[in-house]
């Protein structure tokens, strides 16, 4: 019997993008393996995105499916993708920002990735490009610092371990099955859509990864989320500026998925070291402001290992804790 053909939607959130949106737009529908569907969220436009998405789908969205919501409300990034989301029929999602372009083969290679046994979510490489498309001398993964261990580990039935120290699925290379939605809905506050998405996905089952750029993506120097690669001068950066409230939001958002996964009923070992993550950010965030109190609180935490196996930078994280301004 021959395989039915997965439904593929296509889920663009847009803000004040008339300057890219035909461009990406136009990529999305001359995709070899073109999308059944495209739904476009506006999140309060103020320029003519609208105008602009809607003259390219009504002149080549031809056997294509698609709506553009845009009613004034003003959204930010996860509300405008859960709307949009929400407002798909496929059983496979594609996520798109609104100023990227895509490979012509982004779809098609990344839906073979859905034969694999359990893959709940894919993702890849990107390029990146600056604001006229000319490319940068690093691409996502490697802005990112993603080596080939941690390319290894995303792609395997341990990549929860990896995802719950620092995200490196980036959405707008993002493509998961229906079905993580009854796992993932409702979307917390204090987390970004895509990184969700994917420690869920990767809690419930497992990721693809493709190490090839399947996108252009673009930084404009006014991406609403984009990527900063970690030169040393931004590493000083972050090592001395002031907490504030990273911490309270981390704590937090451990708690929260923590519960979400005792909720659904999560492999046990991937539910334990959630609370033990929820522990460990709430210790950080109650630090003392007073660099010197915090030092025998957090030699605790590295000799327990916290730092090595919860931290986004590992052992090295201990430094930005004790240095850090209140």
């Amino acid at each position: 019997m021959t395989a039915v053909a997965p439904v593929v939607s296509v889920a663009l959130a847009s803000y004040n993008g008339g300057r890219f949106i035909a461009e990406q737009l136009a990529s999305i529908l001359a995709q070899t393996r073109r999308p059944d569907e495209v739904v476009v969220s506006d999140g309060g436009s103020t320029d003519d995105t609208v105008r602009v998405a809607r003259g390219v789908l009504e002149r080549d969205g031809e056997g294509v499916r698609w709506q553009i919501l845009a009613d004034g409300s003003r959204l930010n990034v996860r509300e405008n993708f859960q709307r949009a989301i929400a407002a798909t029929h496929g059983d496979l999602i594609a996520l798109s920002d609104q100023d990227d372009v895509w490979r012509p083969d982004r779809l098609s290679r990344t839906v073979t990735r859905f034969d694999e046994p359990g893959v709940m979510l894919a993702s890849s490489d990107a390029r990146l490009i600056d604001a006229a498309g000319v490319a940068m001398p690093l691409t996502l993964f490697g802005a990112l610092g993603v080596g080939a261990r941690e390319l290894e580990q995303l792609g395997s039935r341990h990549a929860f371990a990896l995802l719950i120290r620092r995200n490196l699925v980036t959405g707008a290379t993002v493509m998961f099955r229906r079905e993580l939605l009854r796992a993932a809905e409702p979307f917390p506050q204090d987390w970004v859509h895509d990184e969700w998405l994917a420690i869920v996905a990767a809690a419930v089952g497992r990721l693809a990864v493709d190490p090839q750029p399947l996108i252009d993506y673009r930084q404009h120097g006014e991406n609403t989320i984009g990527v900063t690669a970690p030169t040393l001068r931004y590493r000083v950066q972050r090592m001395v500026e002031s907490r504030g409230t990273r911490y309270q939001v981390l704590a937090a958002r451990s708690v929260e998925l923590s519960a979400r996964l005792d909720q659904l009923g999560a492999p046990l070992v991937w539910r334990a070291l959630a609370r033990r993550k929820a522990s460990f950010e709430n210790v950080r965030a109650g630090y003392d402001p007073r660099r010197f109190r915090r030092i025998l609180p957090a030699l605790r935490e590295l000799r327990s290992g916290s730092y090595q196996r919860l931290s986004s930078q590992g052992s090295l994280d201990i430094a930005r804790d004790l240095v850090q301004r209140p």
